[in-house]
C-alpha cells in the first residue's frame, strides 16, 4: 500500500503507483483523474470553476479552472514520464448542491458547467473519459489509484462506489 496524497480545493497532485490521491468534499467541483496505465503515473485535479477565461487576475491560480487545470495536469503527467497517447481520464463531482426556485437560472448550475467544461477541454485534449459520477445533488469524497485507474467515490449515507 502506497501513501494517499491529500489535494486541496483548486490544487492538483500526481502520483506514481502504488500511492493515490485523494480529494474531499466535491461539491459543484469536479474531481479530474488522469492516468496512463501502461507507466501507471496519475494524477488528480480538484476543478472549482468552469472558465478562467471570465477571470480578470493576474495571478491565475491554475488548478482551480476546468480549462487550465486539466491542461496543467496534462503536462505534469508527461513531465513525470507518462505517454500523452495512453491517457485516459474518470471524473465525478458537478453536484447541483442547493435548490433554487423556478431553476432558470443557469448561473446557478456551477456543478453542470464545471461537468461540461471538463468533458469538453478533454475532448480538445483528446483524452477519452472511461466513466463518470456527476451531477445529482450530494457531495463526494473522492480517491483515486493510478496503479489500477480504481476511482472510489464515496458519499455520506451511500455505499463507496468504484468507477
Amino acid at each position: 500500500m502506497g501513501q494517499m496524497i491529500k489535494v486541496g480545493m483548486a490544487d492538483l497532485k500526481i502520483c506514481k503507483a502504488p500511492d493515490a490521491v485523494t480529494t474531499l468534499g466535491l461539491g459543484s467541483c469536479i474531481g479530474i483523474a488522469i492516468r496512463d496505465p501502461q507507466t501507471k503515473i496519475g494524477g488528480l485535479a480538484h476543478i472549482m470553476l468552469p472558465d478562467s477565461t471570465q477571470i480578470k487576475s493576474q495571478t491565475l491560480n491554475v488548478p482551480k479552472f476546468a480549462d487550465t487545470g486539466a491542461k496543467e495536469l496534462v503536462n505534469q503527467l508527461i513531465k513525470a514520464g507518462a505517454n500523452r497517447m495512453r491517457l485516459v481520464a474518470k471524473i465525478a463531482g458537478g453536484a447541483q448542491m442547493f435548490s433554487f426556485q423556478g431553476t432558470g437560472n443557469d448561473m446557478m448550475a456551477v456543478g453542470e458547467r464545471n461537468a461540461q467544461a471538463v468533458r469538453k477541454v478533454l475532448a480538445e485534449l483528446k483524452i477519452p473519459i472511461l466513466s463518470e459520477d456527476c451531477g445529482l445533488n450530494f457531495g463526494r469524497t473522492v480517491e483515486f489509484f493510478p496503479e489500477t485507474g480504481d476511482y472510489v467515490i464515496k458519499a455520506v449515507g451511500k455505499p463507496p462506489k468504484t468507477i
